[in-house]
C-alpha cells in the first residue's frame, strides 16, 4: 500500500511523525507537507509560484516540504512529485493539533488536504486529535491508527473526517459514526490595544453549540470522549434549495 501523508501544522509537526511511525505498518509513505503552519488555511492554494524541497525530519524521514498550504501539496505531488506509475491508494492528512467538527471542518487545512485529494478520486482521511495540554500524540496516534487500519478499503474519492478526544479523561468510550454539527461555537475576541493606540482582535475559541439538544453529531459525541467518524463530500450542492428555486418563474429584464 502506497500512502499520501500530508497535514497543516507543518512538516516537523510532532503529530504528522507520530502518525507516519505508525502508517509504515501498512506500507510506503510519501510525505507532502507545509513549510510552516497552515492551521486555518481552508483549502486555499497558491497562485504564485511555490518553492519545494526534501527535507529529513528529525532522522524519522524524508519528505517534500512545500511552501504552501495542504491542498497545495496534495495537488503538487499528485501532479508533479509522485510517479504515476507509483500508484497512491489512500490519503491521510494530519494528525492535526486541535479537533476539526462542526464548522471547524470549513476552516481547516487538514480536511482541505484531504478534500484535495478526494478531487482526485483518492479516498482520503482527515485525522484530528482534541486540543489539551499536554498533548499525548503518540496514544492519540495508536487510537487513530487503530481506526485507519479498518478504513484501507474506504472507497475511491470518499473522505472520513476522524477525530480522537481528549485522553487526558481516560480511554475513549468507544467510535461513533455522526453526522457534521453546524451550530458553530461561542465565539468571542480577545482585545488589546497596540503602541499607537490601535485595537487589534484575536478569535478566541469557546464550546460547541447544540442549542436544542439535538442529539449526537461529530461536536457532542467528541465532548462525550468518543472518537468520531464522520463522512465528508466535496460538492456543496444543495439539492432542496436548487429544487425550489428551480420552481421560481425566472427572467431576465432588459
Amino acid at each position: 500500500m502506497h500512502i499520501l501523508l500530508t497535514n497543516d501544522d507543518g512538516i516537523f509537526a510532532p503529530g504528522l511523525a507520530a502518525l507516519y511511525k505508525r502508517l509504515t505498518r501498512l506500507g510506503k509513505i510519501t510525505v507532502a507537507a507545509p513549510s510552516d503552519v497552515q492551521s486555518g488555511a481552508g483549502h486555499a492554494i497558491s497562485l504564485t509560484e511555490i518553492r519545494c524541497e526534501l527535507v529529513n525530519a528529525d532522522g524519522l524521514f524524508d519528505g517534500y516540504s512545500i511552501e504552501g498550504s495542504p491542498a497545495d501539496c496534495v495537488k503538487l505531488a499528485v501532479n508533479e512529485l509522485i510517479d504515476p506509475k507509483d500508484k497512491i491508494d489512500l490519503v491521510v492528512s494530519g494528525m492535526n493539533y486541535g479537533a476539526n467538527v462542526g464548522i471547524n471542518v470549513f476552516y481547516s487545512g487538514t480536511v482541505a488536504g484531504a478534500i484535495e485529494a478526494a478531487f482526485y478520486n483518492l479516498p482520503a482521511i482527515a485525522v484530528s486529535a482534541a486540543f489539551e495540554e499536554p498533548m499525548d500524540f503518540e496514544a492519540a496516534a495508536d487510537y487513530a491508527f487503530s481506526v485507519i487500519r479498518q478504513l484501507t478499503d474506504l472507497p475511491s474519492g470518499h473522505v472520513a473526517n476522524l477525530n480522537i478526544p481528549q485522553l487526558s479523561k481516560g480511554t475513549p468510550k468507544g467510535i461513533r459514526v455522526v453526522p457534521q454539527s453546524i451550530h458553530g461555537f461561542d465565539e468571542q475576541y480577545r482585545i488589546r490595544t497596540d503602541e499607537t493606540g490601535r485595537k487589534i482582535y484575536q478569535l478566541t475559541g469557546g464550546n460547541h453549540r447544540d442549542p436544542h439538544g439535538s442529539g449526537w453529531a461529530d461536536t457532542t459525541a467528541l465532548s462525550a470522549d468518543y472518537i468520531t467518524l464522520t463522512c465528508l463530500r466535496q460538492e456543496l450542492t444543495d439539492r432542496e434549495g436548487n429544487h425550489l428555486m428551480s420552481q421560481k418563474q425566472f427572467q431576465l429584464k432588459s
